[in-house]
């Protein structure tokens, strides 16, 4: 199963009373398999902000702790903040990081509001891509009147709540809950003190654009004169074009540049249904999803465009700094470098390093660390503060930090000599694997062609690498847990039938860690082979111990699937399995006859010369 994580970002009516705030967070540490990743009271709000993240499942359960805890210990009658609020907990948003989608986290929603609703007895309304209808999508809409008005609010049938009760509960309020994409706060530092030169790019960057000029006297967008729409004349914000009616206008920003004008202008707080004529004409910005303006940092001593990007996967942090950088050498600036506050998705750096390792014309298809590695300092990301990888970016490939493959070579060489059943095969044979896959992926992003075979071998080599490296692990772990399950007591009937199936359980854990090991050698050796027939002639003996240490993991995966089938006692499961072991070895022996022999020929071709 692909690695899920989930991030959720719970707002409480709280920002003054620390010990209030721990009891929150302590409910939300003690469900395992969440990480507390950041806790952010305001006193001038009353308000906290906390972020944690983990696998669906927990995450949910640590957002039901977290609320029950605050509904418990806050109260809403005696509360006062400058930030908008309708419950104890407020806002209760889930945010995809990895492996799931927003329908995902809209479930994820739905599932934690029902909860409230049910054993709480709180009211409960959806909002964002959670909503029960879409006039309740925009937060503000939902919370407006706030907790003051909530109690006429639920009488009116309109906003009936989507769980739980129409009945106002005066010490906790309502809870706001829902799904939207992760907002990455990201700032851009120039080589200037002044405001106003970050202002008049990020005008740029943003949606919702700027008001509109003509006849610039400089590169700077502000030194032109505002237009307006008038009688008979209604002009095109973004190139020079006039028209005699709104309607027009519209019909050629839609056609000649992409946008909606009556959503830029609603953006901008005019309503084009009411008539146009005396107001501002608006130039749309560059990017969705994107917000920015411009402002001076003390601390630096520098100006920073200051970025909020409200879906990353539309317009990431490398699209806004290259425009950043392109439009600060018309103005005669430099950009310095970038900052990310708070945390970054892994996937968003990871894009963002394979993009500049491309530009460089390199292989974008290295370790992951290498790829992080490149996108920090593409992006000047340690300009005005360091940037820790592991502290700033969430949903990192999973890893065990002292598992097996965090040994040295000669520990873990140790470590399975000793008496103990695991590590063994299946460990080793995933081992062997991943060192064939880093083998083709070394031959396929030395040989610096840019064929699109060796770019085929160097991403398939890595992926295989990494999933192998990690069931290193796994595999110990799958045996562990069979071990475990047999040490269950069986006292009584019960117990010994729950020994049983936690044991057959454990068995077909057993089964599926060294036949995904087997899989993924298999598509390491068919790296292996791409990398051999295209690579440099000079590398080939590394390709072909390649596929041949990866055709070991593959027959080690397999064997240790089929002395795992004699205990389990499902037939049909046996039989199927024995079907795809078969067929596994066949590809895999067939790849390895056809590679040795194309690989020998050409060895000793090289030798004869």
């Amino acid at each position: 199963m692909a690695h899920q994580v989930v991030e959720c970002v719970p707002n409480f009516s709280e920002g003054r009373d620390l010990a209030k705030i721990r009891q929150i967070t302590d409910a939300i540490e003690a469900v395992a398999g969440v990480r507390l990743l950041d806790v952010d009271p305001g006193a001038d709000t009353n308000r906290t902000v906390v972020t944690f993240v983990g696998s669906p499942e927990a995450v949910v359960e640590a957002a039901f702790q977290a609320v029950s805890t605050a509904a418990r210990v806050l109260d809403m009658a005696s509360h006062a903040g400058a930030h908008p609020r309708m419950g104890a907990t407020d806002v209760c948003p889930f945010v995809p990081v990895e492996g799931v989608t927003l329908a995902d986290c809209a479930a994820l929603a739905r599932t934690l509001g029902e909860r409230v609703g049910r054993e709480l007895e709180l009211p409960v309304y959806l909002y964002e891509h959670a909503a029960s209808r879409p006039e309740r999508r925009n937060l503000a809409v939902v919370r407006k009147g706030e907790y003051e008005g909530l109690e006429e609010k639920l009488k009116d049938p309109q906003w009936a709540p989507d769980f739980g009760p129409a009945r106002f509960d005066a010490r906790a309020g309502a809870l706001i809950t829902g799904a939207r994409e992760f907002l990455v706060a990201y700032n851009v530092t120039l080589n200037s003190r002044d405001k106003n030169h970050a202002t008049d790019i990020a005008f740029e960057l943003r949606e919702k654009g700027r008001v509109a000029r003509r006849g610039q006297k400089d590169a700077y967008y502000s030194s032109g004169e505002i237009l307006f729409y008038r009688e008979g004349c209604f002009p095109c914000g973004n190139c020079g074009s006039d028209f005699a009616s709104f309607e027009e206008v519209e019909a050629h920003c839609r056609a000649e540049h992409g946008f909606d004008l009556r959503h830029l202008l609603k953006l901008n707080d005019i309503d084009a249904g009411k008539g146009v004529v005396g107001r501002k004409v608006h130039r749309a910005g560059l990017f969705r999803h994107c917000k920015a303006i411009g402002w001076y940092v003390d601390q630096y001593k520098r100006a920073q465009l200051s970025i909020n990007l409200t879906d990353y996967k539309v317009t990431s942090p490398v699209d806004v700094l290259e425009a950043t950088r392109r439009m600060a050498v018309e103005r005669g600036l430099v950009v310095t470098g970038s900052e990310i506050v708070g945390l970054v998705p892994f996937q968003a750096l990871y894009k963002a390093g394979q993009h500049y390792l491309r530009v460089q014309g390199k292989s974008p298809f290295v370790p992951v660390g290498d790829v992080l590695e490149n996108a920090v300092f593409s992006m000047g990301l340690a300009d005005v503060s360091p940037f820790d990888v592991e502290k700033k970016v969430i949903g990192l490939p999973r890893a065990y930090p002292k598992g097996l493959m965090a040994m040295t070579g000669s520990a873990f060489v140790d470590e399975v000599s000793r008496d103990t059943p695991a590590p063994g095969g299946g460990s080793i044979a995933a081992l062997a694997g991943a060192l064939g896959a880093a083998l083709a992926s070394m031959v396929a992003n030395l040989t610096q062609t840019g064929a699109p075979e060796l770019r085929e071998a160097a991403e398939k080599a890595q992926k295989a690498k990494d999933a192998l490296v990690l069931a290193v692990d796994e595999d110990t772990d799958a045996f562990t847990a069979y071990m475990e399950a047999r040490r269950l007591p069986a006292g009584t009937p019960a117990e010994k039938a729950a020994r049983e199936q936690a044991m057959q359980d454990g068995l077909k854990l057993a089964v599926d860690v060294p036949l995904g090991t087997a899989r993924t050698c298999l598509e390491a050796m068919e790296a292996a082979e791409l990398a051999m027939r295209h690579g440099n002639p000079a590398s080939i003996t590394d390709t072909m111990v390649g596929f041949t240490i990866a055709f070991a993991g593959v027959r080690g995966g397999l064997w240790n699937v089929l002395i795992n089938l004699k205990d389990i006692k499902d037939a049909a499961y046996n039989e199927a399995m024995k079907a795809t072991c078969a067929s596994l070895l066949a590809q895999a022996q067939d790849l390895l006859a056809r590679a040795t022999a194309y690989g020998d020929a050409r060895l000793e071709a090289m030798l004869v010369r």
